[in-house]
């Protein structure tokens, strides 16, 4: 491409680019003596939580019941998910709203209008939403499936926090969310070698999930930025994942697929090893195999578990042409031979999720008492304002500003003036306003 423009200046320009990706974009533009302008990929201010899907639906809202009265986004992968899990998320006293490609497209700008100008609202909505909303006080991202890449994953957990203050993300996947992004892959129109990077990218967000390290170190990794770890700001770092020795059950796990032929997938693998005698087990003669039932003092969830991160570790890999079947790599065989160990995380139960309270304290962990019911009746009277103008709050001031007008309590002009985010004109229209409310506040 450069050849064709000799002495045109050129400025490439990504947010989200691994280092391999950054290489080819210099090669292929002709700006190999050109500077390259890079900054930290990490978001500090950001909390990352991924867990195991169990009952999704339950899950997301006990992690939505942490966010009362602030606003975020809650992806999935389909349309018609988009408008069901709007639609009951409204049956459990969340307001939420849809978004997708395929709507009418006045509706579909009238709810995004809506997101951007009110408070507390919850956008549920395919990865259609997100490019060009520069929304900056989004509180929380959460995902009900799985992206198709870490590049994904960072760019739309990135719409939260923009502010500064502290956010969260979170996710819930399983099997099903592998094997549903690989066949889309793999049936997809791209070019076999653009396959691959996909499925390359796919696998390291895999292995992002399924990590007992910290997240934020695994993340940051993959653009090709180093971090020491244990960040505070994710889960595993907050209360670290126990590991385990699982290198027997891991050649069980190898040797189910391997006996059965490499030809099914990971729920009559499961069924195999747990003994679950059923039609397909008896109809295939798997129930007169040595490995039937040879797993059976694991539940079936655990064994879900092993499959993933064997899939994680590049030991099995889901072949989608044979009908999602579960083939083995090249690297089980030094498992088989136990020339090397196999570690596995143990996946938290249900019972040790955040209550709502801790996630609220969590949230609010820059305002306490007083403070934090006046940075209400400041966020009250921001809302009014921008109702009656028809603009977005944050154009009236970002919370950054509404939490330091609860904190430093300025009760003139002059002090007002001397926070981060009020200006002369600013003041001027809205100063006012909030000062009545700062003097008047009984705290």
């Amino acid at each position: 491409m450069a050849e064709h423009f000799p002495g045109v200046p050129r400025i490439a320009l990504t947010a989200t680019a691994d280092p391999h990706t950054r290489e080819d974009i210099v090669a292929r533009l002709g700006l190999d003596n050109a500077e390259v302008f890079t900054t930290s990929f990490d978001r500090p201010n950001i909390r990352y939580e991924i867990v195991e899907r169990d009952q999704p639906r339950q899950q997301l809202l006990r992690f939505l019941s942490g966010h009362e009265g602030n606003s975020g986004i809650v992806y999935c992968l389909s349309r018609a998910k988009v408008e069901d899990t709007a639609e009951w998320l409204n049956t459990q006293g969340i307001r939420a709203l849809a978004y997708h490609a395929g709507m009418d497209r006045s509706l579909r700008d009238a709810n995004q209008d809506a997101f951007l100008k009110e408070e507390n609202l919850c956008l549920v909505a395919t990865v259609a939403f997100g490019m060009g909303i520069d929304k900056p006080n989004v509180r929380y991202v959460a995902h009900l499936d799985l992206p198709g890449s870490v590049e994904a994953y960072y760019q739309e957990t990135g719409r939260a926090g923009r502010d500064g203050l502290p956010s969260e993300v979170w996710m819930a996947y399983g099997m099903a969310d592998v094997i549903q992004r690989g066949r889309m892959i793999d049936e997809g129109n791209a070019a076999d070698d653009i396959k691959r990077v996909e499925r390359s990218k796919l696998n390291a967000l895999l292995a992002i999930c399924e990590t007992a390290s910290c997240r934020r170190q695994a993340i940051l990794a993959h653009f090709g930025e180093s971090h020491a770890g244990n960040c505070g700001g994710c889960d595993t770092c907050m209360k670290p994942v126990e590991t385990w020795n699982g290198t027997d059950e891991a050649i069980k796990a190898l040797a189910a697929i391997y006996r059965t032929g490499e030809r099914f997938g990971t729920g009559h693998v499961v069924d195999v090893l747990i003994g679950n005698v059923n039609e397909k087990t008896e109809r295939f003669g798997h129930t007169g195999m040595p490995v039937f039932g040879a797993g059976k003092e694991i539940a079936a969830r655990t064994w879900q578990s092993v499959f993933r991160q064997l899939l994680a570790m590049g030991l099995v890999r889901v072949d989608h042409a044979a009908f999602g079947a579960l083939k083995l790599e090249e690297g089980a065989r030094a498992v088989f031979k136990r020339e090397r160990e196999v570690f596995f995380r143990k996946d938290r139960p249900a019972s040790e999720r955040r209550t709502k309270k801790v996630a609220r304290a969590e949230r609010r962990s820059v305002l306490s008492g007083a403070d934090d019911a006046l940075f209400e009746a400041l966020r009250a009277e921001r809302t009014a304002i921008a109702r009656s103008l028809s603009v977005p709050p944050y154009v009236v001031f970002p919370d950054t500003t509404l939490i330091a007008f609860a904190t430093d309590r300025p009760r003139t002009h002059k002090e007002m003036l001397d926070i981060s985010g009020v200006g002369q004109s600013k003041l001027e229209r809205y100063g006012d306003a909030f000062l009545e409310v700062i003097l008047g506040f009984d705290g």
